[in-house]
């Protein structure tokens, strides 16, 4: 199988590795793909854990994210910019642009995420979303 977050990429090469030990996730922008990849996958649980405590969803909107996730078709991510986000960083932002249809019209998020490093490992904070 082709990895959501970029298709060039295998997703045993990519992202699983994330979603099955989020200590192999180095950088803020390989957590934002690996979170991309989550969505397309309704990896709810992998979406919760590289989560800040702080921001993390509650059981309901938990529920109502991965509803959603089920329900779009997810098409592509682009990455727009990224600034810190390195091995040696402990917060970082990454701009993106993740694409998918829903009730047959297509639609776009468009956010530049923070991230921090929280129990050893980088988690998504909160984001921006622009127009």
């Amino acid at each position: 199988m082709k990895c959501p977050c970029n298709p060039q990429n295998n997703y045993t090469d990519c992202c699983q590795k994330a979603h099955n030990d989020i200590l192999n996730v180095k950088t803020a922008e390989a957590l934002m793909r690996s979170r991309y990849s989550a969505f397309v996958l309704a990896n709810i649980e992998y979406l919760q854990k590289s989560h800040h405590s702080t921001t993390r969803p509650n059981k309901r909107e938990k529920r109502q994210i991965e509803a959603w996730a089920k329900s779009v078709n997810w098409i592509k991510l682009e990455i727009l910019n990224t600034t810190k986000g390195t091995a040696a960083d402990t917060e970082g932002t990454v701009e993106f642009k993740a694409f998918y249809i829903e009730n047959g019209q297509m639609g776009v998020i468009h956010e530049n995420s923070n991230f921090s490093k929280e129990n050893g490992h980088w988690v998504y904070v909160d984001g921006k979303h622009s127009a």
